[in-house]
This record gives C-alpha cells, sequence and structure tokens, in this order.
C-alpha cells in the first residue's frame, strides 16, 4: 500500500517528542507538509531541524503554541490558517494517589488532554467541511477503557476524548472528513521510562525494568512489550489517507492488544 500525502497540510499537536514527534515524521514521510507544535518556539525550532535531516525532507515548519489555552490556540490558528488533516497528541500523565488528586490537577488534565482538542477541532473542522475531505485523528489511550488505578484522572480524560471524537464524527458525518480516535496502548516514550522508574526499581537495566513493569503493572498486552512510537505512527498515516476513507467515529485499536475485549 502506497500512501502519498502530497498537497495535505498536517498539523501535529505536542509534537516535539513521543508519539506527535513519530506522528509529524511518518505524515512528512508520506508527503505532507506538517505543523510541528509545542509550547516553547525554541524546542519546536530544534524538533522541524531535526525532523527535516532524519526524514530528509524540507516539509516540515514551526506551530509553536500552548494549546492549553484559547490564546496558544490562537496563536497556531494564525500561523496555520487551515489544515486536511489534524492529530491531535497533546496530553499529559503521571501516576498519582486517586484521593490526593486535587481539583487544580483535575482541571488542567482535562484543560490539556481534552479541551485542547476541542479547541483545534473547533479551528480546523469547518474549514475541512467546506472543502469536502478532512482528517482529524485523536490520540486516546488504553487507558480511556482500562482505568488505571495509579491514574484515574489521566484514564477520565482519555474516555472523555473517545466521547468527543464520536460525537465530531456525526458533525462531520457526509462531508468526507472523517474523525477517529486511536488507542494508543503503552509505548516506549521519554515520558513513559520515567513513568516505569517511577513504579518499579531504578537500578535495572531498561529492558528488565520495561519487562517487570509490563508483567507487574500492564500484564493485559498480548505483545508483552511497550509499543514503538512509530507503530502508533503508521496508523496514524493510514488514517489520515485516502484509504481511510470509511473510518470514521471509530476508536481504532493499537494497543498491542492490552484492551481485554473485542470491540473498543
Amino acid at each position: 500500500m502506497l500512501i502519498d500525502l502530497s498537497g495535505r497540510t498536517a498539523l501535529v499537536t505536542g509534537s516535539t517528542q513521543g508519539i506527535g514527534r513519530a506522528v509529524a515524521a511518518g505524515l512528512g514521510r508520506a508527503g505532507a507538509r506538517v505543523g510541528v507544535n509545542g509550547r516553547s518556539a525554541g524546542s519546536v525550532g530544534r524538533a522541524v531541524a531535526e525532523l527535516c535531516d532524519e526524514t530528509e525532507r524540507d516539509v516540515f515548519f514551526a506551530a509553536p503554541g500552548d494549546l492549553s489555552s484559547e490564546e496558544g490556540a490562537r496563536r497556531v490558528a494564525d500561523a496555520l490558517p487551515g489544515v486536511d488533516i489534524l492529530v491531535n497528541n497533546l496530553g499529559v500523565f503521571g501516576a498519582a494517589p486517586a484521593l490526593e488528586i486535587d481539583d487544580a490537577e483535575w482541571r488542567r488534565y482535562f484543560e490539556v488532554n481534552v479541551l485542547a482538542a476541542v479547541r483545534m477541532i473547533r479551528t480546523y473542522l469547518p474549514g475541512m467541511k467546506d472543502r469536502g475531505w478532512g482528517r482529524v485523528m485523536n490520540v486516546a489511550s488504553d487507558s480511556a477503557v482500562v482505568i488505571p488505578a495509579e491514574m484515574i484522572h489521566y484514564g477520565m480524560t482519555k474516555t472523555a476524548l473517545l466521547a468527543v471524537t464520536r460525537g465530531f464524527a456525526k458533525d462531520a458525518a457526509g462531508t468526507g472528513v472523517t474523525v477517529n480516535s486511536l488507542i494508543a496502548g503503552p509505548t516506549h516514550t521519554g515520558g513513559v521510562e520515567d513513568f516505569v522508574y517511577s513504579l518499579v526499581d531504578r537500578d535495572l537495566p531498561w529492558d528488565e525494568a520495561q519487562r517487570v513493569f509490563m508483567a507487574e503493572h500492564r500484564p493485559q498486552s498480548l505483545l508483552r512489550r511497550l509499543i514503538e512510537p512509530e507503530e502508533i505512527a503508521n496508523m496514524a498515516v493510514y488514517l489520515g489517507s485516502d484509504f481511510a476513507t470509511a473510518t470514521t467515529g471509530g476508536a481504532v485499536r493499537v494497543d498491542g492488544g492490552y484492551v481485554d475485549s473485542i470491540l473498543p
């Protein structure tokens, strides 16, 4: 399957590292012009330069802005008035005892993980509908379905993101625009390495720490390892293409078999 996204413009939020960066790279390799987003102009500029070098493609450009605020969202929209492919990847996560999460932290997680995506959809979906083509993807998580006891505030926001996806897919019905969630399973990123070491012995080598983490904290995984960001990106590139015209309103699993369900 040859995916060619030439002529398409994409925005990947939170794309200076991790899954977002891998998705940006994948879309760029497929020919799309890709806006790289992060809170600071410096980190975004470095990511753009590195992505251009790594992919040997001059298709990446800076779209900095803190999307957890309306002002930051307007800044990105001013820099990038229209996109064909929107990937809402921005998110925060972390372990915390359930009864110790205060109101401010609950609001912060909702603002970053849910409202930032809603802001971007409101910004770009109307133009997609007018043009009769568009792709919106919201990066959710297995935690949306299997709420982790150590971070229920995170799980709550990812469950909400599934509802946001389904609702906006209905709004886009019949327009040529698809809206989907990606249910990403436990994925190997720098932030996840820190998270793993918050739960297992910090003196363990990484391969052993990962094995212990998966066995003790994510035993449902059929993959029995962390997913690499590029594996998530492969699905995002497909969903962003003309091959995925009949997939919308879905919660598409790239979870390594983690969610123990026939349907999402």
